[in-house]
């Protein structure tokens, strides 16, 4: 089963790029439909009880309760959001019951490295051959920013920083195709440069330099072979960045004022929260309240905060917000512990400035990475009892 949320997962990536509602809803219901399995499932053996299930479920009580008591400036933003974050749960939920063992463990991680390796593949050439187009063929709106199917290379940053820890820590610990995982890092980080995210490009190389630093501390790589290893991934990564070019990311790190708009959106959340505190403006009600708490007019529609952090607390109240703090505490935890799962807290770090968790496709693939974390923390715990 976890082979077909595999392939869910990869259909709601592949269509992102498309202005329509029905990638969505399909996504959505098969999703649902796994969920049947995983309730299923969960009745043959004990579930996974791992923090992370409590903010997701949090959300969506509060979204039941904003939309039962009015406590939402509109309620069908709600509905759509409340929906999203039950997709989340039960994406979450799918996982925790699919992927038990080591092997089925291990499987789910090759298909997303295989996958998001193509994917990197195919958006960097894309960006020098596409002429503008997704896929070669077809054009739409924002396209002059699109990596692969992925419109806002902002969000292609923050899935490729997903990802970026696990390839690099198969190919330092792998004792068989160390070379093919050292080439999807190189792939997966120059298409990160190509994309001209700023905080991609940081949280990207940070994430690189804290794994292999953990990797060396921990002695995971035989210490005569480590330099030698760590050598020849490094020469891989300069190799592959200086084919796809740095000169536009570096002059993008270098404007001065990298905030601008975001400051002042960043502002307006904090005013929205100032106003409710506990209950929240509702979920995923943010752009309809905004024009109210707007400092400036910036001559377009703001469609998200632009900080993922601020807009929960503004959305769900504080107590929402704390309950996401606690689970970023968690993540970071298991990362270090596991050092593959990094990539998850690079995800929520790059939420401070974009809004990567907005996509429900998006957004269900970090899911996936904490719902991997909790099955290996379950995993550890029932072999150390």
């Amino acid at each position: 089963m976890h082979i077909v949320l595999a392939a869910l997962l990869a259909f709601g990536i592949l269509t992102l790029w498309i202005p329509a509602a029905w990638p969505v809803s399909v996504f959505e219901l098969g999703v649902f439909a796994l969920t049947l399995w995983a309730v299923y499932r969960i009745r043959r053996q004990p579930p996974i009880v791992a923090y992370p299930l409590v903010p997701l479920t949090l959300a969506i009580l509060i979204g039941l309760f904003q939309l039962l008591t009015h406590r939402t400036v509109y309620a069908f933003d709600t509905t759509q959001s409340t929906v999203q974050w039950l997709t989340f749960l039960c994406v979450f939920l799918v996982v925790t019951a699919a992927v038990r063992d080591e092997v089925a463990l291990f499987q789910m991680q090759e298909a997303m490295l295989w996958f998001g390796s193509t994917i990197a593949l195919l958006a960097t050439l894309q960006i020098f051959t596409g002429g503008g187009k997704i896929y070669w063929l077809f054009s739409v709106a924002y396209s002059e920013t699109a990596m692969g199917p992925i419109l806002s290379y902002n969000h292609y940053a923050a899935f490729i920083e997903l990802l970026l820890p696990l390839s690099l820590y198969r190919a330092l610990c792998s004792s068989v195709r160390r070379y093919l995982y050292a080439a999807m890092t190189a792939v997966l980080y120059a298409s990160v440069i190509a994309s001209t995210s700023r905080a991609g490009t940081v949280l990207a190389t940070v994430g690189i330099l804290s794994v292999a630093a953990l990797a060396w501390r921990c002695r995971l790589v035989p210490a005569r072979h480590a330099s030698l290893v760590l050598g020849r991934i490094a020469a891989m990564l300069v190799l592959f960045t200086l084919i796809v070019g740095w000169g536009t990311v570096w002059h993008r790190l270098q404007q001065p004022d990298p905030m601008n708009l975001r400051r002042e959106m960043d502002t307006a959340s904090i005013h929205m929260i100032g106003e409710h505190p506990w209950t929240g403006v509702g979920q995923g009600a943010w752009p309809t309240a905004y024009p109210s708490y707007a400092v400036i007019d910036a001559g377009a529609d703001a469609n998200q905060a632009h900080c993922d952090w601020l807009q929960w607390a503004a959305e769900g109240g504080i107590p929402f917000g704390i309950s996401m703090v606690i689970l970023f505490a968690w993540s970071l935890r298991q990362g270090i512990r596991t050092i593959w799962g990094l990539g998850i807290v690079s995800v929520f770090l790059h939420a401070i400035v974009d809004y990567p968790f907005s996509r429900p496709a998006l957004g269900s693939w970090f899911i996936l990475m904490l719902a991997l974390l909790a099955v290996s923390q379950f995993r550890t715990s029932r072999q150390q009892s």
